[in-house]
C-alpha cells in the first residue's frame, strides 16, 4: 500500500552532495579531467557553506 508513495517520494527528493559529487566525477573524459574534478570536489565545490 505504501510502496507507490515511497517510490514517488524517492523520485522527487533532491540528490545528496555525495550523489552530485559522484555524478560529476563519473562525467570525466580522461584521467587528467578526473584529477581536475577530484581537486574541485576536495575544495568543497558541492558542499554548502
Amino acid at each position: 500500500m505504501f510502496k507507490p508513495i515511497k517510490n514517488i517520494a524517492r523520485a522527487l527528493r533532491a540528490p545528496t552532495a555525495e550523489e552530485r559529487e559522484m555524478a560529476y566525477l563519473n562525467g570525466s573524459f580522461d584521467r587528467i579531467d578526473l584529477e581536475y574534478r577530484q581537486r574541485q570536489v576536495d575544495r568543497g565545490m558541492f558542499r554548502t557553506r
